[in-house]
């Protein structure tokens, strides 16, 4: 087990390392900065709402996070399978489950740094009026863990493809259905043909109804679970798909 989690450690070290070492971690830091800042306090109109909180921040979360999680999953199996790396890789004395644990950890720390650069917001606000930071922590909580389920199912798209645009194009399209799921124009089209467990599961599903119980405050076991398990699943089908590529 120490061998396994050194192997971890190894993999998260060389892959974190590698977004600074391309302007990739610059472009998406500053466009990840620029667009939740104004989508915060223009788009929203928070100077005119006359509210010192976080609220907006939170709403644009989702569809930031469906454009850009995919842009940093994309490159971690694609490239790799492109570069032919991928070969050198399954030829390392390492299971495979360490070095898809390892990619997953390093592109969601690398969140976690560009989510943790937007605190200033957060100060802003607090200089601005008396906002409840419990609630705004609660968000931020929420805001990391949808992160890495986004990030978990990108890494596990791009695994089936070496082009790194068809693996973004594919990844944002499944996290915009999870976004998605929940919306009432969404279950009224499916509520005129299917069942109900289905239209029930398919509500259950929705990243949206699960993230706002953050931004409302609360944290709750269901919510937690419901974000851990994407995760996990997308990591083992990620682990599937690595496993097999290295059988043929």
């Amino acid at each position: 087990m120490t061998t396994a989690l050194c192997s971890v450690g190894v993999v998260f070290g060389r892959e974190f390392r590698a977004y600074f070492a391309t302007p990739l971690a610059a472009i998406f830091l500053v466009v990840f900065l620029a667009l939740s800042g104004a989508m915060t306090f223009f788009v929203s109109g928070f100077f005119a709402r006359g509210s010192a909180d976080l609220t907006a921040f939170f709403t644009w979360m989702p569809w930031l996070f469906l454009i850009l999680l995919p842009a940093i999953g994309m490159r971690l199996w694609a490239d790799e399978r492109r570069l032919g790396t991928i070969e050198l890789l399954m030829t390392m004395p390492v299971q495979p489950w360490t070095i898809v644990v390892g990619k997953f950890l390093a592109g969601w720390a690398f969140t976690g740094v560009a989510i943790l650069m937007t605190m200033p917001m957060w100060l802003t606000v607090n200089w601005l009026g008396s906002p409840d930071n419990g609630v705004i922590a609660a968000g931020y909580l929420g805001t990391f863990l949808m992160a890495g389920a986004f990030l978990a199912i990108a890494a596990s798209v791009s695994t089936l493809t070496k082009n790194p645009v068809i693996a973004f194009i594919a990844a944002a399209i499944t996290t915009f259905l999870l976004v998605t799921a929940g919306l009432e124009l969404v279950l009224g089209a499916v509520r005129g043909w299917a069942p109900y467990w289905l239209t029930e599961g398919i509500a259950a599903l929705s990243v949206l109804e699960h993230f706002q119980r953050f931004t409302q405050g609360v944290i709750e076991l269901p919510t937690m679970f419901f974000f851990s398990s994407l995760i996990v699943l997308a990591l083992c089908i990620n682990t599937f798909l690595i496993e097999l590529k290295k059988a043929q």
